[in-house]
């Protein structure tokens, strides 16, 4: 079928259905939390890096133990750091430099913007001589420790190289890093050398199928990138969310869905890669995971695992109001605007618009505080994420609920080379695009009884602006101090990065 018509809300076409679901697992600003740990003073270090993954990556980095990560510092607090004019953003950096001007330059390349040079080349000096990218280098004259060096800055670099065109040399030597840095078992993990998790993999998968290489085709000992990316998806074995994804498996093995995690591996099990921009389209609803009785299969096949991860979504959204939420321990569950956006994208991907519509619209009417009201300002993570999230869903990007997407990010870097005619024309003709909460557009029932100024107090509890939450893994290269933001800091929601 043909792709829908651009439009601003629902109202302009049918109304999906909205399938039952569970609220998700227990996470802490990202991942899925599984077992007791000291809490209290790994969470304040994590605050400052929460924004890459978004609002469901960090519980199990943070309760895990061993299995999520590396242990968390007993280094000095890095001092902050201003951030260069080429760079989006105006807040420090060090955690998700590299994550934020990624999404920022694919997200404006998905609009038809020609980026400032410096932008570009900014990006590219990140890259270290091995072909990986650490979250950020402060000073690009200086060898890479490839112990920094992190598979999800590596992949949506590489992502947003190739929307923009004319750099293969790096895309090469970026998909070169991620080959030579994948685990045996065919997973990657966020930093080389620790156990894979599902949301490095899914990034990584669909950074090879940006650069036209088949993730069936990388692998490590025999295990190639859907064979690690399987192990992590819940199978007929799970007494519910089947077709979900666990961040990590628990110690003892078992598998807990975690909605951020699902979304990310469905984008790159559904063959699909940053920009999102196919006009695949089935009439039909996802199928859930067919489990005949007796069935005892852990593991979903790699064929049905797109669409068994689609039906975990859309049960998710459904009940929920047509968003994710988030759980953390001693906080009262909240929209999770990341995990929602990653699941439109993810959904799209697979070919299920029709079942991202209310989605992407209850973004619409409620995105605006989370992309245009972090810390320090607009945050380029949120709003690079709600532009691309517009141009999946077929929404007008310089109206999404009100808010001229294209021209708040645009406002947040350097100048652009080139825009589109559309961009002059949008921003005269609603000057204020950027500038108000964009809730005019899309109805209350729309967004799940959300508005932006609600959003706000959600925001003071979970930190959800975009920058802080999508840069959460970065948490590993700073000190407690580095990361322990006031009680007003962390409800601004830091860097405004969830």
């Amino acid at each position: 079928m043909s792709p829908p018509s651009r439009r601003t809300s629902r109202t302009a076409r049918a109304g999906g259905e909205r399938p039952a679901g569970s609220s998700g697992s227990v996470e802490v600003y990202g991942r899925p939390a599984r077992a007791a740990a000291p809490l209290i003073e790994r969470l304040t270090l994590t605050m400052l890096t929460a924004a890459r993954l978004g609002a469901t990556a960090l519980a199990g980095l943070l309760l895990a133990g061993s299995a999520a990560a590396p242990a968390l510092a007993d280094t000095p607090a890095p001092s902050p750091v201003t951030p260069p004019a080429a760079l989006y953003g105006k807040g420090d950096p060090t955690y998700d430099g590299v994550w934020r001007q990624s999404l920022a330059l694919t997200a404006l390349a998905s609009a038809h913007v020609v980026p400032a040079a410096s932008a570009v080349d900014w990006l590219t000096g990140q890259q270290c001589a091995d072909g990986g990218w650490p979250s950020f280098r402060a000073a690009t004259t200086a060898a890479c420790d490839p112990k920094t060096e992190d598979s999800n800055a590596t992949s949506v670099a590489v992502q947003a190289l190739t929307a923009l065109g004319g750099h293969q040399d790096a895309v090469a030597k970026g998909v070169g890093w991620l080959k030579a840095n994948q685990n045996t078992d065919g997973t990657w993990a966020y930093n080389p050398g620790s156990p894979g998790d599902a949301n490095s993999t899914g990034l990584a998968a669909a950074a090879l199928t940006a650069a036209h290489i088949d993730p069936a085709t990388v692998a490590k000992a025999g295990g190639n990138a859907w064979n690690g990316l399987s192990g992590f998806q819940l199978g007929c074995t799970a007494p519910t969310a089947r077709g979900a994804f666990a961040y990590q498996p628990a110690p003892d093995g078992t598998l807990a869905a975690n909605d951020l995690a699902s979304a990310q591996a469905a984008l790159a099990a559904a063959g699909g890669a940053l920009p999102v921009t196919t006009t695949d389209r089935l009439d039909a609803a996802p199928a859930a995971l067919a489990c005949p009785a007796g069935d005892t299969s852990r593991t979903v096949p790699h064929a049905q695992s797109a669409e068994a991860a689609a039906a975990y979504l859309v049960a998710q959204l459904g009940a929920n109001g047509q968003h994710l939420m988030l759980t953390t321990p001693g906080a009262q569950p909240a929209p999770d605007l990341n995990a929602t956006s990653w699941a439109v994208l993810a959904l799209v991907r697979a070919g299920h618009p029709h079942q991202a519509a209310a989605a992407a619209d209850w973004l619409a009417g409620n995105g605006y505080t989370w992309a245009a009201k972090g810390k320090n300002g607009t945050d380029p993570s949120a709003a690079a994420t709600l532009l691309l999230v517009a141009q999946a869903a077929k929404l007008d990007p310089y109206n999404f609920g009100g808010t001229n997407l294209v021209q708040l990010l645009l406002d947040a870097g350097p100048a652009a080379a080139k825009t589109p005619a559309a961009a002059a024309s949008a921003a005269s003709a609603n000057p204020d695009g950027t500038k108000a909460p964009g809730s005019g557009i899309t109805e209350a029932d729309d967004n799940g009884g959300f508005s932006p100024i609600w959003l706000v107090g959600i925001g003071l509890v979970v930190g959800i602006g975009g920058g802080l939450l999508i840069s959460i893994n970065r948490r590993r290269q700073a000190a407690a101090a580095a990361a322990a933001p006031s009680g007003d800091d962390a409800a601004a929601g830091g860097d405004g990065q969830s």
